[in-house]
């Protein structure tokens, strides 16, 4: 049970550390690429996204993908 538990806590880790690379990244270039009105937004505004950014980011990757193809 314990090395499952490790495990899963690796894999969790994992998804937050990719999170956070990928919400730093977002949040100052790739946000206005899916909403041109993130671009007028304040750094206060980009710093209260960040922590939903970093928890949901695969849906957000695959939105950031989708909008570069159609542009």
């Amino acid at each position: 049970m314990e090395i499952a538990i490790q495990i899963f806590l690796v894999l969790l880790a994992g998804y937050f550390g990719l999170g956070l690379l990928f919400g730093l990244y977002f949040i100052f270039l790739g946000a206005t690429k899916v909403d041109p009105l993130m671009a007028d937004t304040k750094k206060r505004v980009r710093a209260l996204l960040f922590p939903g950014v970093v928890a949901t980011w695969p849906f957000l990757i695959r939105k950031l993908f989708t909008s570069k193809e159609e542009s």
